[in-house]
């Protein structure tokens, strides 16, 4: 299974968020994303919003 990554980069936003998070799961990777998102940028945990997040991960590992 190949790593897994979301870019808060890639989301503009008020705080200019320069945060990637990876993992070797995807269940992983949504856990702490979600965290992220919700303590950081005020996000709802959803389930629309946890479909959002899926659609954005990418594999292997992040752009520096």
């Amino acid at each position: 299974m190949a790593r897994k990554y979301i870019d808060c980069r890639e989301f503009p936003s008020e705080k200019n968020c320069s945060v990637t998070i990876a993992a070797d799961s995807e269940q992983e990777l949504m856990e702490v994303a979600v965290q992220h998102a919700v303590s950081v940028h005020g996000h709802q945990d959803t389930p629309a919003f946890r479909d959002q997040l899926r659609a954005t991960m990418h594999e292997g590992r992040p752009p520096a």
